[in-house]
């Protein structure tokens, strides 16, 4: 009862919601980058939160199930097929022993989830699920799914369909505004540094992964060249001594001595972690009280969603 990998695509993991309270001991969090649709896969599933499902960037990837299940796909816009016929993200399918499941190459987006019922079946890392490569740890070994893998995974029987509905899938775009908590450090970048990066337009490098989103564009210089190393948390703007900033995501280095002008809010690192080379991004400041609200009312309007999920049978 697994499902076999045919083909892994240009990157698959294995990650659950995340492997947490693990930073003493220098293992960062992991989990995937797009929270809301890993989420959503699950849910469709009838999962519980966090079961572990696999990240597909960019695409590529196919896979044949070898027991009778359900399965969603939710995120970036790759063409999904099933036993070769066109199928609808967003929603549950019904897979047999044999059928095989294949996502294209995105259109639109980065990174694209799947799930099944009940979650895939992995023993846990340091307990998480959760592939990180750097650190060689979660998922099988620590290391990305190649072609051959099998995955336990549990038979399900349930007829019970479901989708998202359309209001409330993401709209992925390829310019972003991120918002942005001013730091302590942020008095180290003077009114003229602040406002060039809070005013202008970035653009995601070549050199974007699930490390971190290196951005090009004006050159934002602090008044220090280092500081002593310390924690870093989700999100962090670091900015290096070429003045280019570096965002901070989920396989972060747990500590770091670069200067921090702030955080992007948690809400909308997906928006980033879907963004492509060549993306275009723009900073808004906002202050703690903002982000504390802007976090209640999403995962309200995430609850209330669940409630709203149509059942197709």
């Amino acid at each position: 009862m697994s499902v076999k990998i045919i083909n892994p695509g240009i990157l698959a993991l294995l990650q659950d919601a995340g492997r947490f309270g693990k930073h003493q001991i220098g293992l960062t969090n992991g989990g995937p980058m797009d929270p809301l649709a890993f989420h959503w896969a699950n849910r469709l599933c009838e999962n519980e939160p966090g079961a572990t499902a696999i990240e597909v960037s960019v695409g590529g990837l196919k896979l044949q199930v070898n027991v009778d299940t359900r399965v969603a796909v939710t995120g970036g816009e790759m063409p999904l097929k099933i036993n070769g016929a066109e199928a609808e993200r967003w929603q549950t399918h019904i897979l047999k022993s044999g059928d095989t499941l294949e996502l294209g190459y995105t259109t639109n987006g980065c990174r694209a989830y799947i799930a099944v019922a009940g979650g895939f079946q992995v023993d846990p890392s340091f307990g998480s699920t959760a592939t990180v490569v750097r650190e060689s740890l979660g998922g099988f070994d620590g290391a990305p799914l190649k072609a051959g893998d099998e995955i336990a995974c549990n038979p399900d029987t349930s007829e019970s369909l479901w989708q998202v509905p359309e209001d409330e899938r993401p709209e992925y775009s390829n310019e972003i505004t991120l918002r942005v908590i001013p730091g302590y450090q942020e008095h180290t970048f003077d009114r003229v540094q602040q406002r060039l990066f809070f005013h202008n337009t970035f653009e995601v490098s070549e050199r974007c992964d699930r490390m971190g989103y290196r951005l090009t564009g004006p050159q934002v210089v602090s008044s220090i060249e280092g500081i002593l190393s310390e924690g870093i948390c989700l999100g962090a703007i670091q900015v290096p001594a070429d003045g280019q900033p570096i965002v901070l995501m989920n396989d972060r280095q747990t500590i770091g001595g670069y200067p921090k002008i702030g955080s992007v809010l948690s809400l909308d690192l997906a928006k980033l972690a879907q963004l492509m080379p060549g993306g275009k991004v723009n900073f808004s400041a906002i202050t703690i009280d903002c982000a504390h609200n802007a976090l209640n009312l999403a995962h309200s309007r995430f609850g209330a969603a669940q409630l709203e999920a149509v059942e197709e049978n």
